[in-house]
């Protein structure tokens, strides 16, 4: 039999430490909420790929689309011989997506690929190269995406000089309110980069790998404002908010601001590699035929499982159900802050399924304890939970359970995780 402890080995071998991984398990199997190690062992996923089976691994609808498919063709390449799968993906995207007039979509495989293509279409469509993001933001690792991510460690450290005319303004958190946030931006625009200069500004409904802080109403409200004001693109990227995770189908339907572009990957897919960009169409159809596209962005197999995702999310309701597990979360989470017994933690934050909370220096305090996270989601995997880290320090145990987890393996799971708070 395989083990855990052979496939650790013979991956120092063959593959290089530049790819990390959260757990030391290797997967065998996996349905539902649930994973089996290559040793048998079962674990509850509240990691869910970092929110990509979103339905669940292994949903039978997701199977039966994309064996479907398969039995006709598995390539083609949109640029040579164009499917039907990959144009019905669009037009459900361009009816569903939170944009003011028609909107086009176009599919890549990475969510790397679309936050990247979100800002090539935004040059061309204002004719300018700047980009601002923001601190403790999440873009992908490609280089131009790790620009644009606002953490330096690890992702922009050893990789030299980044692209130019990216630019970061504070994202409110941590003692900085909306008002400092806008206003350093109106001073960037003043001392650093002309707004005329500027193509987009990209920005997480909820920030990711930043901690799931909630990005406020009147911040996207006031970037909105100056975009219009300013002829420049606002670019939602809702690579690990889409698609029913915060209880919208969309994380910045919560704002009732409306982008010009949207990036999307991960649950759209529901487990195939499968990114795009939705945006309005006369922003998207600014690029010139061969500017973009890719050998295996939408592939025909990815494109079925997309279609798939979207009826599940409809016909199951997991909009409302990424309510109901963010509650059952959130009090879970509350009755901890005040037990003596557990390591210090904060309250939750986030949006629907897509929550987390903060490990703290002491109880009572406000100061995070830089790494917590990570000990805590060791001790949750010994214990049998699959659950991840994020925020700038490492601070954050972030939880993504499929929104088709039962009650009863949410609640399993959340034991286990109280198990492994134990002071």
């Amino acid at each position: 039999m395989k083990s855990n402890k052979d496939l650790a080995a013979r991956r120092a071998a063959a593959v290089p430490v530049g790819v990390g991984s959260a757990t030391a398990i290797y997967a065998d199997k996996a349905e539902g909420a649930e994973l089996w190690d290559v040793e048998g062992r079962r674990y509850i996923d509240f990691a869910a790929g970092i929110a990509v089976v979103n339905v669940g691994h292994r949903h039978p609808r997701i199977i039966e689309a994309v064996q479907s498919q398969l039995g006709r063709f598995s390539h083609t390449g949109f640029q040579v011989a164009p499917y039907e799968n990959y144009i019905a993906l669009a037009e459900r995207l361009n009816e569903a997506a939170p944009l003011d007039g028609q909107a086009k979509s176009i599919f890549f495989t990475t969510g790397a690929e679309a936050t990247e293509n979100a800002v090539k279409i935004a040059r061309a469509a204002t004719g300018r190269s700047g980009v601002i993001a923001f601190t403790g933001g999440f873009h992908g690792r490609t280089l131009l995406a790790s620009a644009m991510t606002g953490k330096t460690n690890p992702y922009k450290t050893q990789f030299g000089t980044m692209p130019g005319d990216v630019f970061h303004a504070p994202f409110p958190a941590r003692g900085i309110s909306v008002a400092d946030s806008l206003r350093a931006l109106d001073l960037m625009f003043a001392a650093d980069v002309d707004p005329s200069r500027v193509a987009a500004i990209i920005i997480e409904p909820i920030q990711g790998e930043g901690g799931f802080r909630v990005t406020p109403k009147e911040l996207l409200e006031g970037l909105r404002e100056r975009c219009t004001r300013h002829g420049i693109m606002l670019i939602a990227d809702e690579v690990q908010t889409g698609f029913a995770r915060t209880g919208k189908l969309f994380g910045i339907e919560h704002s009732g601001v409306k982008p010009d572009l949207i990036s999307v990957a991960k649950a759209l897919g529901g487990g195939f590699p499968l990114s795009g960009v939705v945006g309005r169409a006369e922003v998207m159809d600014s690029v010139r035929p061969g500017g973009l596209g890719g050998t295996y962005g939408g592939s025909p197999l990815a494109c079925a499982a997309g279609l798939a995702v979207l009826d599940v999310i409809e016909s199951e309701k997991l909009c409302e159900r990424a309510e109901r597990i963010g509650q059952i979360v959130s009090e879970r989470v509350a009755g901890w802050t005040s037990r003596s017994d557990l390591v210090p933690v904060g309250k939750a934050h986030g949006l629907g399924a897509m929550i987390g909370f903060d490990l703290l220096k002491g109880h009572g305090s406000e100061e995070v304890e830089a790494g917590g996270a990570g000990r805590v989601c060791a001790k949750a995997t010994e214990a049998g939970l699959i659950v991840l880290s994020c925020g700038v320090l490492g601070e954050t145990v972030r939880l993504l359970p499929p929104l088709t987890i039962s009650d009863d393996l949410l609640n399993e799971g959340l034991d286990l995780l109280e198990k492994a708070l134990k002071a």
